[in-house]
């Protein structure tokens, strides 16, 4: 396979440098270039029409989302990660509804970077390896299967690709109330997630003890 295309869209010179040093680091990954504004970014998105586009989503002039929107208008043939410090559940959704394969929060380190990219181009692989696609390869592009979950009434898809990406972006380890008020969902809700994830051993669960009362649940991702 040949390297992947990046262009990355950062208006801040030292995220914009640290996203370049921790692409460097990736073999498969080649940088055609990259803008700090979002008209720029368009313009030079569809000539250079990259595989993969780092997307900020504050900029100077339009937002990150606007480009994301007008991307898939004109069908541009890229996929997205969108790398924000916005932490909201509202745009978590509509970044995931526009098709975003992946949603990282400012500040994050190089691991979580290296994950993103790596699950991305084992999918590009297996697409471009096949011609016809079965059901288990489409739940692992999807992320249906990624985690080898089936998941119980009352738990759903959605919801819980949103807990894991916000898992995942969050620095760990974390409580379930205070993941619940970074995607704005209740903590009773988060935490019945987080407890089946651990029961698949997908999550990890940390007791702390306090000077009285029940310990504290810290979770984090295997």
């Amino acid at each position: 396979m040949n390297k992947i295309s990046v262009f990355i869209v950062e208006d801040e010179p030292i995220v914009l440098e640290v996203n370049i040093g921790f692409l460097e680091k990736m073999d498969e990954f080649s940088l055609i270039g990259m803008s700090t504004s979002g008209k720029d970014a368009l313009e030079k998105i569809k000539k250079l029409k990259p595989k993969l586009v780092l997307l900020d989503m504050f900029l100077p002039d339009i937002s990150g989302l606007d480009v994301l929107v007008q991307l898939r208008t004109e069908r541009i043939p890229s996929d997205i990660i969108m790398i924000t410090a916005a932490r909201d559940a509202g745009t978590i959704q509509e970044v995931m509804r526009l098709g975003a394969i992946d949603y990282l929060v400012k500040p994050f380190r190089l691991q979580r970077f290296q994950q993103s990219l790596q699950n991305y181009c084992k999918m590009v692989g297996k697409i471009e390896s096949l011609q016809m696609l079965n059901q288990e390869d489409i739940d692992k592009w999807l992320g249906n299967s990624e985690n080898g979950i089936d998941l119980p009434k009352g738990l759903n898809e959605f919801t819980m690709k949103q807990i894991l990406l916000g898992l995942g972006s969050a620095e760990p380890p974390i409580t379930a109330e205070q993941l619940g008020q970074n995607l704005g969902m209740a903590r009773v809700t988060v935490r019945k997630y987080l407890d089946f994830l651990a029961g698949k051993d997908k999550v990890q669960i940390e007791l702390q003890y306090g000077n009285v009362g029940r310990p504290t649940k810290y979770y984090s991702l295997k």
